[in-house]
C-alpha cells in the first residue's frame, strides 16, 4: 500500500470511527491517536488497537511486522502530547517510550488484547516498540 493510499484509508477509518462511537466495521476495538507530525507540525490521526493499561492505554508500533517503524512513531518520539479517542472519549495524554521490564510487561498485554502482535514480533528483527499513553489531569 503506497503511502498515500494509507492516508486515505487512515481518513476513511477515522470518519466511521466518529460516525459510530469508535466502531469499525471489520476491524476490532480501536483508538485514534492524534500527533503533531515530527517534519511538518501538521496534525495526524492514526487509527490503532485499542489497548487499555489500567487507566491509560499503550499504543504498539507494530506496523505488522515490518522492518521499520510506523511514522507515528517519530511523530510520539518528537512530540510526546497527544490526543486519544476512545470510543466517545476524547482526552489529552503524554506517551512515554517503554524499556525493559516495563515494556515486556506491556508488550504481553498487549498480546493478549490482539494476538497478532505476537506474530509481527517474530516477523522483524526489530524490537517493536510500545508507549503507554498516560491521561494528563485537567488537561
Amino acid at each position: 500500500m503506497s503511502d498515500n493510499d494509507r492516508v486515505d484509508y487512515n481518513r476513511r477509518v477515522v470518519e466511521e470511527f466518529r460516525a459510530n462511537g469508535g466502531s469499525v466495521q471489520g476491524w476490532g476495538p480501536l483508538i485514534l491517536l492524534t500527533t503533531k507530525g515530527a517534519k511538518s507540525g501538521q496534525t495526524r490521526i492514526y487509527p490503532l488497537m485499542s489497548v487499555p493499561y489500567g487507566d491509560h492505554y499503550l499504543a504498539v508500533a507494530s506496523k505488522g511486522g515490518a522492518p521499520k517503524n510506523p511514522l507515528w512513531y517519530y511523530n510520539v518520539l518528537a512530540y510526546p502530547d497527544v490526543t486519544v479517542e476512545v470510543g466517545h472519549e476524547k482526552f489529552a495524554a503524554t506517551a512515554r517510550l517503554l524499556a525493559g521490564d516495563e515494556r515486556e510487561q506491556a508488550f504481553a498485554k498487549a498480546v493478549t488484547v490482539f494476538p497478532p502482535y505476537g506474530g509481527y514480533q517474530k516477523k522483524t528483527a526489530r524490537q517493536i516498540p510500545v508507549f503507554l499513553l498516560e491521561r494528563r489531569a485537567n488537561a
